[in-house]
């Protein structure tokens, strides 16, 4: 997947300083207000081995996965992370039910001189078939949230297969907006 000069691959557990160093370059992003539930401060604020457990077990787990974008120079162009939810666990906002076994697509981002390349494309479908891949549970969907106002975001999520699905949530701490749910049914 990716370009020749670009390779998506999952994260190992040593690159825990550019996991970190990725987060916080999109939390700095001019639409992380409306992109990202987290605050940069927030972030910034971690212990080293936040980012060092963080990395570890999205490297090689099977209810967490992060793939990345790397450039032939060995820059980080984009990245993304899968979660694994089971019906009655744990809800990603306040009002979510989870039904069926799902990933969760969180944490995108790819860096502005990438935009508009078909990589956040490419991030996503390595997203979506580690979702897949998996034997236990069978993911039966592939979600994720987007707010409302971040009409471009949701345009490319669109064109990468996901649909609106109904589901349309406050946004923690403005109850005012929504965050729209969209998703993609296992074929």
């Amino acid at each position: 997947m990716g370009s020749t000069e670009t390779t998506i691959r999952r994260v190992a557990a040593e690159d825990w300083e550019r996991v970190k160093e990725i987060r916080l370059d999109a939390l700095r992003d001019p639409a992380a207000s409306i992109a990202f539930l987290e605050t940069y401060e927030q972030a910034a604020a971690r212990p080293d081995r936040f980012w060092q457990d963080r990395a570890a077990g999205a490297a090689t787990g099977d209810d967490v996965a992060q793939f990345v974008a790397e450039a032939a120079d060995g820059r980080w162009l984009g990245t993304v992370s899968a979660r694994v939810e089971l019906p009655g666990g744990a809800p990603a906002l306040e009002g979510d039910v989870i039904g069926v076994a799902q990933t969760h697509i969180v944490g995108v981002f790819v860096r502005p001189e990438a935009r508009g390349t078909g990589l956040a494309r490419d991030l996503l479908g390595a997203a979506r078939e580690w979702s897949w891949s998996l034997a236990e549970p069978r993911i039966r969907r592939v979600r994720l949230f987007v707010h409302e106002d971040n009409a471009r975001a949701e345009a490319m999520y669109v064109k990468a297969g996901f649909e609106r699905s109904g589901v349309a949530l406050p946004v923690p701490g403005d109850e005012t907006r929504r965050e729209l749910e969209l998703a993609v049914l296992r074929g």
